[in-house]
């Protein structure tokens, strides 16, 4: 980005801020303010003209006021009623059957249509709201009238069919057809068909083989990614429970599980994204801090340069290419794993202490889930929360595909100039992610860097 659209990320988080602020919502005035402050810091730095410190000082001092006001009343969530549960999985199953209908999937279409009709109906019986019942009945509705219009649509397609067939039948003798001609046809449409074979070269025996024994990971079946992935279920009548969704705990979680909980349990309003941000991410029991340095580095990449990079990984998406909540609690996630680009899918349940915070990493904005559901799916990879910790490298390269690199900065070769100007030069250009990790240190060595030994930190800046 250049100075004027940092300016003007600014504004719009400013204004967005403002906005929360007055409804009153604490948490998500308090992360829009951090974000305009920080966009003000980066357009600063960029050569901004703007008299940007004053309004740094102004959110800065609106923050502290908000902290203090979210400790003296701490956040209560209401959970939603099972019909209201129901009514959002009916909500989306509709969505998704618009859009297989409109994709000509009318099969799928029908079923999901009548699968949502049937849960609303469910729902409709159990609920005693007459504004939930409502929407119900709306919802029931509109499935139903889809499906038949659907079943209709198919009837005459069949007496159309039936149409052509019947008039195709001539009980007249044909006269018998040049075989000359015949032939010439044939070699034509052989030439043709062998012309159009496809040029790309395929796998090799030896490499699918490759493949093959790449997907297994920690005892699992990892496949690869596939086109035809893009077309995965995700609506459900009942919430989605995948067998391996528990998964083995880190000893300190362990120690404080109260449970294993849905988002619709923890939030009023889940949602899988905000905005896009390294600053709303945060670390909690799991000893996976390369991994959360390398979501974060891989966010405020997304968001400087407005490529997506970490959001574009994660499924259900809108057509916007938007990765979305799930009320059925479905969720698949890219990962380049072992030369290739692997699906791993997860449900939505997440550990929990026994005062309901999760134990796992997650979002600042109370009802974001994007960070709680990435680690999810990269921690079932490595076998469970139970992580003996990675690297940079291996993760970053996980979630990108990107290739990395690795440099020690006590190498007795080192150039620490010219590496440094190397790094700030390609990193504004948007060509490389940066994370940095220090070694065993001593504590006097540590507490005056004011730096955590053996520990991986995200690079969100080169001065």
């Amino acid at each position: 980005m250049d100075v004027s659209d940092m300016e003007q990320d600014a504004i719009k988080l400013a204004s967005s801020a403002v906005e929360f602020d007055q409804k009153g919502c604490v948490n998500e005035a308090i992360f829009y303010y951090m974000e305009a402050a920080q966009a003000l810091h980066l357009a600063v730095i960029a050569g901004s003209t703007l008299d940007c410190a004053s309004k740094v000082e102004e959110y800065s001092k609106r923050i502290e006021e908000l902290r203090k006001v979210k400790a003296a009343s701490p956040d209560k969530t209401v959970e939603l009623s099972s019909s209201e549960k129901d009514e959002q999985r009916a909500k989306f199953m509709v969505q998704d059957a618009l859009e297989a209908d409109e994709a000509g999937k009318k099969d799928e279409a029908l079923s999901l249509y009548m699968e949502a009709a049937d849960l609303c109906i469910k729902a409709i019986n159990e609920t005693g709201n007459s504004s939930v019942k409502k929407q119900l009945q709306r919802l029931a509705k509109q499935s139903l009238d889809r499906a038949e219009a659907i079943k209709a649509t198919k009837q005459l397609a069949s007496l159309s069919q039936l149409d052509s067939l019947l008039s195709f039948v001539d009980t007249k003798e044909k006269p018998p057809t040049n075989s000359h001609t015949t032939s010439n046809h044939t070699t034509s449409t052989a030439k043709a068909k062998d012309t159009a074979q496809p040029t790309n070269r395929k796998y090799t025996k030896e490499e699918i083989d490759v493949l093959r024994f790449g997907s297994l990971i920690n005892g699992r079946e990892y496949l690869p990614f596939m086109a035809a992935d893009l077309q995965e279920r995700f609506a459900f009548p009942m919430p989605y429970s995948d067998k391996h969704g528990v998964l083995e705990l880190a000893e300190k979680q362990r120690s404080k599980l109260g449970g294993w909980k849905r988002p619709d349990e923890l939030m009023e309003k889940p949602q899988m994204i905000m905005t896009i941000s390294s600053l709303s991410i945060m670390q909690t029991l799991v000893s996976d801090c390369s991994f959360v340095a390398s979501l974060a580095i891989s966010a405020a990449y997304e968001r400087k340069f407005k490529k997506k990079l970490i959001t574009s990984i994660i499924y259900p998406q809108n057509r916007k290419g938007e990765p979305v909540y799930n009320p059925c609690g479905k969720y698949m996630v890219k990962l380049h794993l072992n030369g290739v680009s692997r699906k791993v899918v997860i449900d939505d349940r997440l550990p929990v202490d026994k005062h309901g915070k999760l134990l796992c990493s997650y979002s600042s904005n109370h009802n974001e889930l994007w960070v709680s559901l990435v680690e999810k799916a990269y921690m079932k990879v490595m076998g469970g929360y139970d992580f003996p910790g990675s690297n940079s490298n291996i993760d970053l390269h996980s979630l990108t595909g990107w290739i990395p690199e690795r440099q020690s900065l006590r190498d007795k070769d080192f150039d620490r100039n010219t590496f440094f100007e190397k790094v700030r030069e390609r990193f504004h250009k948007g060509h490389c992610l940066a994370t940095i990790s220090t070694g065993v240190m001593g504590e006097a060595d540590a507490d005056r860097a004011g730096l955590v030994p053996t520990h991986a930190y995200a690079v969100l800046d080169v001065q």
